[in-house]
């Protein structure tokens, strides 16, 4: 049991647990590494957007059974950079409707929009009711309202624990590329676009990293006061990938993974964890 225990406390990136072994689901049709979908679509449910396309020629369109977003299914978790935390959410934050959001934002916000089911979908604020955001392979200035599709939103500035860039710096980088799409981009996901305009980090663009040597990264999910699972990572852009897909099965189906992957057909013991 001890070797099964670091095994499962300690993985690296290349043995995280799919919930089959051979790395494919039974309801898609596209390569799975770990338990991210690395070089196929990171949807923004269905929006396809997001991710880089240029890694898959499989597009596809993921539905899901549309439920009012609740926090409590949201699962805790930090990053941390070697010894440094780098990201903490903690539970239970709420979202609110789009026009609510409209009346706390400030120009160089970042706003992640939220709904059950689908992967998180990031933004920049740049004034008049107008974000700047990574979709369908193309950054794109749109209304608030319209990125919005009815899902709740929540300002997410202090989530990464990096220095702001200064506002009018935010906006600017969020404007110069309005527009590059395609092999023109730099960043997998919404979130990584939308962070990178906020804290001008490499760390977020694609490559942005050396992938050599020890895994520096850690994803620590927090399911409670006494179990955390921890995960190695080369790359923060890693890291992110692996987190939005948590958000994107909810913390119910994150545990019954590493339930499975330890043969067991309950809810995980507490003994599994590391404290």
């Amino acid at each position: 049991m001890g070797n099964q225990v670091e095994k499962l406390t300690h993985l690296n990136y290349a043995e995280v647990p799919t919930s089959d072994p051979n790395g494919f689901e039974p309801d898609e049709d596209g390569p799975r590494i770990g338990v991210s979908y690395i070089f196929s679509n990171d949807d923004d449910d269905d929006e396809q957007d997001d991710n880089l396309d240029r890694f898959s020629s499989d597009s596809r369109t993921v539905t899901h059974e549309e439920k009012p977003f609740d926090p409590r299914d949201e699962l805790e978790c930090a990053i941390y950079y070697r010894e440094e935390c780098v990201y903490e959410r903690g539970g239970g934050a709420a979202a609110h409707s789009a026009e609510s959001l409209l009346n706390k934002c400030r120009p160089g916000d970042l706003l992640e929009f939220v709904a059950t089911g689908q992967y998180p979908h990031w933004a920049v604020y740049v004034g008049d009711f107008q974000v700047v955001h990574l979709h369908r392979a193309e950054i794109k200035n749109s209304f608030l309202s319209d990125v919005s599709q009815g899902k709740s939103g929540r300002i997410v500035n202090g989530l990464y624990r990096y220095r702001a860039l200064p506002p009018e710096v935010i906006v600017r980088n969020a404007l110069d590329h309005v527009g590059s799409r395609d092999q023109e981009l730099y960043w997998r996901n919404s979130e990584c676009f939308a962070a990178w305009c906020r804290f001008g980090k490499r760390e977020f663009k694609i490559g942005g990293e050396i992938r050599i040597g020890k895994q520096p990264y850690r994803l620590k999910l927090l399911f409670s006061e006494k179990k955390n699972h921890v995960l190695e990572f080369q790359s923060l852009e890693d890291v992110i990938m692996e987190k939005r897909r948590n958000d994107q099965i909810g913390k119910d189906a994150v545990m019954q993974e590493l339930a499975n992957h330890l043969n067991t057909t309950h809810e995980i013991k507490e003994e599994h964890f590391v404290n």
